[in-house]
């Protein structure tokens, strides 16, 4: 390649750029809009207690060998993730709440449940999702309020889980701190 072919190569392509740079110069300058919501983790425990009907408590029995009453306490923690936040409040999460339930019996049965939902400014919400027991796999449907003061929350729920044993219906509190 020749020298003036060289120069005219280069001559061309810093006048392309110019062309992009200029082109583009009004891009660069927007301000980017502020993102809805970041990722807040609120974690913190739960505990409260489960009435299990009686189809519950007789499939324990007769299935896994364990003897309970009817009123079990319930012991956990729940992994909260909010994934949106939109400017009237509402908030799209989900979370895992795994759980430890009869404690209070000498029994450690545990259960995993998994919710997704919506919860208000005001702190109502809601969740559904699956629930894995020893009692087996069924729906979960949770409602409540959260109580905020500063960066403490304290939730107040009422859970109704199902499997094939029938219905159990949870009520659960706790805290979190939002670091």
């Amino acid at each position: 390649m020749t020298t003036a072919l060289r120069a005219r190569t280069f001559g061309a392509s810093l006048l392309v750029l110019a062309a992009l740079l200029a082109a583009s110069s009004t891009a660069w300058s927007q301000t980017l809009p502020r993102p809805i919501t970041a990722v807040v983790d609120m974690t913190g425990p739960r505990f409260g207690v489960t009435v299990l009907n009686q189809q519950s408590v007789d499939t324990l029995r007769a299935e896994k060998n364990i003897s309970l009453r009817p009123v079990i306490t319930q012991f956990g923690w729940q992994f909260e993730h909010r994934l949106y936040t939109n400017d009237d409040g509402i908030t799209m999460l989900t979370e895992w709440i795994p759980l430890l339930s009869g404690l209070d019996q000498g029994v450690a049965l545990p259960s995993l449940n998994w919710l997704t939902g919506l919860r208000t400014a005001s702190g109502k919400e809601f969740g559904i999702g699956p629930n894995i027991t020893p009692l087996g796999v069924g729906l979960v449907v949770a409602a409540g309020v959260t109580v905020s003061t500063g960066a403490l929350h304290v939730p107040f729920n009422v859970a109704v889980a199902t499997s094939k044993s029938g219905v159990r219906v949870s009520v659960l509190t706790g805290f979190n701190v939002r670091r």
